[in-house]
């Protein structure tokens, strides 16, 4: 490999203009953590304050890099490549570059782990993708977005985009000439209420990033967590060379509100297939070139879905339409590997899991059927009291339906900032060595493989070449 990845119409091509498949996966809940692949509750910030708390500044940061380093390395790097896979979209926090009380100033450990993750898939003939999963104030009212709040500040708050800009402008300076990285995904899943916003900052993150890296390619998510590209430009293709649109096509099939179970008939591929040309369709019309940048369902657990787990999962080995899969690696739900419930993290948050699956306190494919009872009032009574339907459909409907919101701001948001506090006590006490021992249940020697997933996954590879 020699020459960097760029965008030719609708296809990625080499410096020679053979087409590049990027197939892969996201590296979720790493340098962007997350509840439901890590564990916590919450948001990354408030379990970084709590541990703080309990284990003094100096101690937590310590097992927070031991996680960093344990959780990624050259043993999944090489694991990856051997299914055949070529690409891995990286999470990240702008907490790790700058922070919140020192803004537009570069901390020097910020790209410590991501240099290593960088060169280690580099060895293994891996491209990557930066994926800027959390931005300073939240481009959505999502947890990942790790601003504690439905409200997506980034959004009414000039400098917030300014202090991004200046990110993307040194993230671009460091890597300008590391050709295993395919590109830069710009924002995670944006959520502008008005729609120009998104489109005004797409200008001026693409100047700023042409103006010291005009090489590698850029991707940018649609609006209303990367499904919505109305209110796009029409001139794009023109107007952002070099760039790629990225869609996240997420079947309803694939989680444990399903309206049916998935079976594989032809009616379900149907609507499968109708929702994803819909999210491609803008740049389809216009010859423009699409990325999947997240697909996949969630999976069963024996210790939570007992003896069902094996028939749920084997339905949804099957569910997808895409290549970027969300994610590679967790502690049971979603990942390619995940940790085993034998290491010393899985025995010590036993209960503490258990009581997060019983209150449904994560957003992302939670099962509520023991609380349901307890929140379908409270939408009962909106829905009594805000009788006029479009009243109700508050953005970033409809992703957000009034049974969705409710879920996120009276269940998800609320409850689990309650359970920061506990998740942080079983800390208390711990030496260095403990902690690293800790950290360590994540790394890939630690984990069992999801073969099912992997075996569809290795196939596909195969199916689409080696390019």
């Amino acid at each position: 490999m020699t020459g960097f990845l760029r965008v030719d119409k609708t296809r990625i091509v080499d410096e020679e203009g053979k087409q590049v498949v990027l197939r892969g996966a996201g590296l979720g809940g790493w340098m962007t953590m997350e509840n439901f692949i890590s564990g916590y509750p919450g948001c990354e910030f408030q379990i970084r304050e709590a541990l703080a708390e309990v284990l003094g500044r100096q101690k937590s940061e310590y097992f927070f890099d031991k996680f960093l380093e344990h959780f990624f390395g050259e043993p999944d790097a090489a694991f990856f490549k051997s299914l055949g896979l070529n690409c891995i979209r990286i999470a990240v926090n702008y907490r790790h570059f700058e922070d919140d009380m020192n803004p537009r100033v570069l901390k020097p450990e910020g790209f410590k782990h991501l240099d290593r993750a960088v060169a280690a898939c580099a060895k293994h003939g891996i491209y990557t993708i930066i994926d800027m999963h959390t931005a300073p104030g939240g481009q959505n009212g999502g947890w990942h977005s790790d601003a504690g709040t439905h409200i997506a500040n980034f959004w009414i708050h000039k400098d917030f985009q300014d202090r991004l800009i200046w990110l993307w402008t040194e993230i671009a300076k460091h890597y300008k000439d590391e050709k295993w990285i395919a590109g830069y995904n710009l924002m995670n899943e944006p959520a502008d209420p008005r729609h120009s916003g998104l489109v005004n900052f797409y200008d001026r993150v693409y100047a700023a990033i042409a103006s010291v890296d005009p090489n590698h390619m850029l991707f940018f998510d649609g609006n209303t967590y990367a499904t919505d590209f109305s209110g796009f430009p029409d001139d794009a293709g023109t107007r952002w060379p070099n760039a790629a649109y990225a869609i996240h096509d997420y079947s309803v099939f694939g989680f444990p509100d399903a309206p049916e179970p998935y079976a594989r008939t032809e009616e379900q591929h149907r609507r499968m297939r109708r929702s994803y040309e819909k999210k491609r369709a803008w740049m389809d019309e216009r010859g423009l070139c699409v990325w999947n940048g997240e697909w996949g369902p969630v999976y069963a657990r024996k210790e939570y879905e007992g003896d069902a787990m094996d028939e749920i999962n084997d339905r949804r080995y099957n569910d997808g339409l895409s290549w970027s899969i969300w994610l590679y690696k967790d502690i049971g739900f979603q990942g390619m590997v995940y940790v085993s419930q034998e290491t010393p993290y899985m025995k010590l948050f036993r209960e503490f899991l258990l009581k997060k699956y019983r209150l449904a306190v994560d957003s992302w494919g939670a099962d509520d059927k023991f609380v349901r009872d307890v929140y379908r009032p409270i939408v009962q009574l909106i829905k009594d009291n805000v009788p006029d339907e479009e009243h109700r459909k508050l953005y970033p409907f409809p992703v957000w339906t009034v049974e969705g919101r409710v879920a996120r701001l009276a269940r998800c948001m609320l409850i689990s900032e309650f359970l920061v506090k506990e998740w942080a006590e079983h800390f208390r006490g711990m030496s260095e060595e403990q902690l690293d021992e800790l950290a360590q249940s994540f790394s890939f020697e630690n984990c069992l493989k999801r073969d099912g997933l992997n075996k569809v996954l290795r196939e596909h590879a195969q199916l689409t070449g080696s390019a």
